[in-house]
């Protein structure tokens, strides 16, 4: 071909070059799927949560504690009056949860309380103590015991319990002289011990009061007694 130029190849496909990148910032990228936000939890809540768990566990823990705290101990199912032998028919046995300080009999010395002595009066319910029986029957030896009758208006308002400590003391009749005439058979004060009370006055109105006294002063305190001047004076309670 005239005017072609023998240089130039037709068959040839032109590629042009890419054009080099221009200064300035890269175009961010575009922004793919939004991930999940952490949910946020209360502070509240999660308190709450926690005192319920710790509530929990210490219910828990109480309920094995005392359910491998239970114990069978000797009760008392019928009244037994101070200085009385206890019978088979006088006791029995329950279980309860232990606790410090707590006296009691175990079960399984249920046979040996039978025959012994009530030590104080025993109520019907209340868990049997050591303290509140005895294996010595009144009187013990180098004692006597005398029953005093007294008028109400002789005991003090709150009333006398065994173990009370008072002092046994005659008193004059009207006009200073005796009920016989005669001079006191006690002519000094004689300590003795409450035994048991009979709150319930007698025929007479009296209330009966079983003291314990020594053995020299038993027969004084007995014609004393007799004759319907006597006072005793508290000097010592024992603890209720």
């Amino acid at each position: 071909m005239s005017g072609s130029n023998p240089d130039l190849d037709f068959g040839t496909v032109f590629h042009p070059e890419p054009e080099p990148a221009r200064n300035g910032p890269a175009r961010p990228a575009a922004p793919g799927p939004l991930r999940g936000l952490p949910r946020r939890r209360r502070p509240a809540m999660i308190a709450l949560a926690a005192a319920l768990i710790g509530a929990g566990i210490l219910a828990s823990a109480a309920l094995y504690h005392r359910a491998n705290h239970q114990v069978p101990v000797v009760v008392v199912t019928k009244p037994v009056p101070v200085g009385e032998v206890i019978t088979s028919a006088d006791v029995g046995t329950t279980t309860i949860a232990a606790g410090p300080g707590l006296a009691t009999i175990p079960a399984g010395q249920l046979s040996q309380v039978v025959g012994l002595v009530a030590a104080t009066s025993l109520q019907p319910g209340t868990l049997l103590a050591p303290s509140e029986v005895t294996g010595k029957l009144s009187p013990a030896p180098g004692q006597d015991l005398v029953p005093v009758a007294v008028k109400p208006s002789g005991l003090p308002a709150s009333g006398l319990a065994p173990g009370d400590q008072v002092l046994v003391v005659a008193t004059p009749a009207a006009g200073g002289n005796t009920g016989s005439g005669a001079a006191p058979v006690l002519t000094q004060p004689v300590q003795a011990t409450v035994e048991a009370v009979n709150t319930v006055t007698d025929q007479n109105g009296l209330n009966v009061v079983d003291l314990l006294v020594p053995s020299a002063t038993g027969p004084a305190v007995a014609e004393q007694a007799a004759t319907g001047q006597i006072a005793l004076v508290v000097i010592h309670r024992t603890a209720p």
